[in-house]
């Protein structure tokens, strides 16, 4: 899969940023002089602008998922962790209310921190988009006083669970597992790589990714569970791909 994914960022992305130059080109330059019809003119260069858009953002996640490199382990706090991604969907989405369940535990995570706030950045991100999903498909208008999302940290018998709770459109009963393998998505513009970075992430520090439905909300709940102490499988795997790199 990661071979694909460097195939298809690769012959995608170069020809993307001509595509776009030459659409904004066309409407500054052209628009002024279309006499009927303007509003279909609008139109075509607007898409081709949005879906350039949409294809990038999409190699981006072809390049990722291609390049994710080995973890780096560092003592990092969980609870920190969790607030700067819940900062960060709260800047990206102020309309959605996200709560986070305090007190959050105290404790020491052995991880790679930059890795371990993207895998909960691509979740609140999803969770997000689940509830805007949902309150569209009900007309529901946003309710600052109601949360969207419910964020947790759980620490006991040596893991650390990131639990988030949504109150989106929920998971499909039907190849609910099947989500997190990489182009699988039941979003209409997703790239079903999501998940599969988060799990691959989660992996790769010996932890793992469960999806369920929320206890506390109506959509999803999505865990990320981390041992506290990389695993040995994960510390070896580490050090192979750094001799592997070396060489």
């Amino acid at each position: 899969w990661r071979d694909v994914a460097r195939r298809i960022a690769h012959e995608i992305k170069n020809p993307l940023t001509p595509i776009q130059l030459s659409a904004e080109r066309l409407r500054r330059k052209y628009r002024a002089r279309i006499a009927d019809d303007v509003d279909t003119f609008d139109r075509c260069t607007e898409t081709i602008i949005r879906q350039v858009g949409d294809i990038g953002r999409m190699v981006d996640e072809f390049s990722a998922f291609a390049r994710m490199p080995a973890p780096r382990f560092a003592p990092e706090n969980p609870a920190e962790l969790l607030r700067q991604a819940v900062f960060a969907q709260r800047v990206a989405a102020p309309e959605i209310l996200v709560e986070i369940a305090e007190p959050l535990p105290k404790a020491v995570l052995n991880c790679d921190g930059r890795m371990v706030g993207q895998a909960l950045t691509n979740i609140l991100k999803n969770a997000g988009e689940a509830v805007a999903a949902q309150r569209a498909v009900k007309s529901m208008t946003f309710d600052r006083a109601h949360p969207g999302i419910i964020a947790r940290l759980e620490v006991a018998n040596g893991l650390a669970s990131f639990v988030i709770d949504d109150d989106g459109v929920g998971l499909p009963d039907k190849d609910r597992d099947r989500l997190t393998e990489p182009y699988v998505t039941t979003r209409e513009k997703g790239t079903g790589l999501g998940l599969a970075i988060v799990k691959r992430i989660c992996e790769d520090h010996g932890g793992e990714l469960r999806l369920a439905d929320a206890a506390s909300l109506s959509g999803a709940r999505v865990c990320l569970i981390f041992p506290l102490e990389p695993t040995v499988k994960a510390g070896r795997e580490e050090a192979s791909r750094g001799a592997g790199a070396a060489q």
